[in-house]
């Protein structure tokens, strides 16, 4: 049971606290054209007109835009829907963020250790900015940084597409430096009892904590894309009803729609809602043939996220058959360089091929042991079909494959919703960008264009309100399931390994370990690594290789010197690397055996050193979890 105590400082207590309308905008609901009689206005439309019109500002922004005064009113009611769309998902991550790790209640160390793996790799760097002295010896450190790569020196922001730490960072600096000039309070903090005899710890929320501050604008940004997808649906249906099916159809599958509310500083957290943004814009362009801002969200989209490109690389492709009239020379380069850009990576080349054929190694099997690069489960459509989802998208594809006069834009929808289900089968992470497609291409079963066949009006939105209450009872049961998740983040046995580390070695003590770990270690002992878990890099997977040898059946002896090679001092060994098995053929002895059969059969090397470590290493720190083995000192003499 958590008690928590307020901690009595003062500076750290927070304050109290038409048709032709329609051509001129593209998120205005399409009308019947016919004006309302007088007397008949609605309260928001008095609102915004006074005896001669619209209020003098509101005319103002009108004239801008070239719409009537109707039009006007129906653009600010779906903005206002959008609002209140973005709002609610910004809560919904908010919430499920916080109940699943009780994040208000940890301290700064349980915080970092929260943001396992990745995760703790990028926040890292935000951590590295917000301490240096300055933004500039901040941004210095993470564009020639030591740490991370020893003794290599690597530009991370390049690298690892840190531009949505720098940006946060910068902000981060000039919140707390206009707060503290003006002797306002940015955080509070409370003294954490956590019982079983462990020490308490200080917890602080506000945004003056780090990471705090860092994943409100996570999800903030994953707020106001959820307005982005109210503004899509309701632009590609023509309804604003549409919006809403495209919003309630995200909540309804939100476990696979989304992870950020499990993962916020993941890449896909800050570069997905910079892709919304880029296909709304494209659906524009091919109804409106303009450019310019394609290029911003494409540029937004791809800066954070290194698999940016493969979402793009279907573009391109399905573009090529269908939009060449669009400025064409300008377009094909461009296709020309995603794909070379794609092809480029090498790995992913084996990934794709190790799925089609018996064909494998040792980083091939390290993708496709985990379990989010596997093919997608067999459970995942089945959740589809019970929220209705896939039933509706089966549908819509049909009406557009069975018309013969259609926009080019919903041919595109389709044939794009195609290739993220071919992508999202074959990994299933990238299930990610076909469940919100899906979504949106739920809307247009309130597009009169493809189902104005039903009738009037009314009995279209009849059929899409009786769709959505059977939508809604299995989504009713996901949204419970969600808000159902109760946890409270504990790891004391790394605790102990970081609070170790920072007591007894020194502060150029370099590490090697397991990729999560060593994230961790960097994040919170400061300490510098030789390998880490971004393994999209060619090099670091060779050095991974050599440091997971601890994990294979070679000679202690091999492995040791493989460790003096890259300068380690410490080896953090984790036995359960060595046991665990996420199916017949994937603990790492297993998958070291398809890169060295000449050792197989042998006893696992990490299974020898954590019975006794010696006489190759000195066993230093050891708790139920974590081994940490020393490098011997006369090894390291022969570097």
């Amino acid at each position: 049971m958590v008690v928590k105590t307020r901690k009595q400082n003062v500076k750290d207590q927070p304050p109290q606290p038409n048709v032709d309308d329609r051509d001129r905008s593209p998120f205005v609901s399409p009308g019947t054209g016919k004006s309302r009689r007088a007397g008949k206005g609605t309260p928001f439309n008095s609102l915004l007109h006074n005896r001669n019109g619209l209020l003098p500002g509101f005319s103002f922004i009108r004239s801008k835009l070239g719409l009537t005064p109707s039009a006007f009113v129906k653009l600010g009611i779906t903005l206002v829907l959008a609002a209140l769309a973005g709002y609610l998902h910004w809560y919904h991550l908010s919430r499920l963020f916080e109940n699943d790790r009780h994040f208000s209640h940890l301290s700064g160390l349980e915080k970092e250790m929260a943001f396992r793996t990745e995760m703790g790799l990028y926040y890292s760097y935000f951590k590295t900015i917000i301490e240096a002295p300055t933004f500039i010896n901040g941004l210095y450190l993470v564009m020639n940084d030591r740490l991370t790569e020893y003794p290599l020196v690597i530009n991370t922001l390049k690298r690892f597409n840190l531009y949505p730490e720098v940006v946060l960072a910068s902000w981060y600096r000039i919140y707390t430096d206009i707060m503290e000039f003006f002797g306002l309070p940015t955080k509070m903090c409370w003294s954490i009892n956590r019982g079983e005899g462990m020490a308490p710890v200080d917890g602080c929320e506000g945004m003056g904590d780090p990471a705090y501050f860092y994943v409100t604008f996570v999800f903030l940004l994953n707020g106001l894309m959820m307005s982005l997808f109210f503004i899509y649906g309701t632009y590609l249906s023509g309804s604003r009803l549409g919006g809403m099916v495209t919003v309630l159809c995200f909540f309804f599958n939100h476990g696979e729609s989304t992870r950020v509310m499990w993962t916020p500083p993941l890449r896909e957290s800050f570069s997905y809602p910079f892709l919304v943004l880029q296909m709304l814009l494209l659906t524009h362009i091919l109804r409106r043939k303009t450019m310019w801002a394609l290029g911003i969200s494409n540029l937004c989209f791809m800066l954070p996220w290194q698999f940016a490109q493969f979402v793009l690389l279907t573009q391109p492709s399905l573009n090529s058959m269908i939009v060449i009239k669009v400025n064409r020379n300008m377009y094909l380069k461009l296709q020309l360089f995603l794909l070379q850009l794609s092809l480029s990576q090498a790995h992913i080349s084996s990934l794709i091929k190790s799925k089609f054929t018996s064909y494998k190694d040792f980083d091939t099997m390290m993708y496709t042991c985990a379990a989010e690069f596997d093919f997608m489960e067999i459970e995942t459509p089945l959740r589809y079909i019970k929220t209705l989802l896939l039933p509706i998208n089966m549908l819509v594809v049909a009406v557009i494959a069975g018309r013969v006069k259609l926009h080019l834009c919903l041919v595109y929808h389709s044939l794009q919703l195609i290739a993220f289900a071919v992508l999202a089968m074959l990994i299933m992470r990238l299930k990610l960008f076909l469940t919100p497609h899906m979504c949106i291409m739920a809307s247009l079963i309130c597009s009169k264009q493809l189902f104005g066949w039903i009738g009037e009006k009314f009995k279209l939105h009849m059929m899409v309100f009786g769709i959505l209450s059977i939508m809604a009872m299995q989504g009713a049961a996901n949204l419970q399931a969600q808000w159902g998740i109760m946890g409270e983040f504990s790891n004391l046995p790394q605790e102990q390994l970081l609070d170790w580390i920072k007591d007894n070695t020194r502060p150029n003590a370099v590490f090697a370990g397991a990729m999560p770990t060593m994230a961790s270690v960097k994040l919170s002992a400061g300490r510098p690594i030789v390998n880490h878990p971004h393994y999209e890099d060619a090099g670091l997977r060779e050095r991974t290789k050599l440091v997971y040898a601890m994990y294979s059946r070679k000679s202690a002896e091999v492995v040791k010197r493989n460790l003096m090679q890259m300068e380690v001092d410490y080896f953090v060994l984790e036995d359960s690397w060595c046991t665990r098995r996420s199916r017949p053929g994937c603990s790492m002895p297993e998958i070291w055996d398809v890169e060295d059969p000449q050792n197989a059969g042998k006893v696992p090397l990490c299974t020898l050193m954590s019975r006794d470590s010696r006489p190759h290493f000195a066993t230093v720190f050891h708790n139920n979890v974590y081994k940490v083995l020393k490098v011997p000192k006369a090894a390291k003499e022969l570097r």
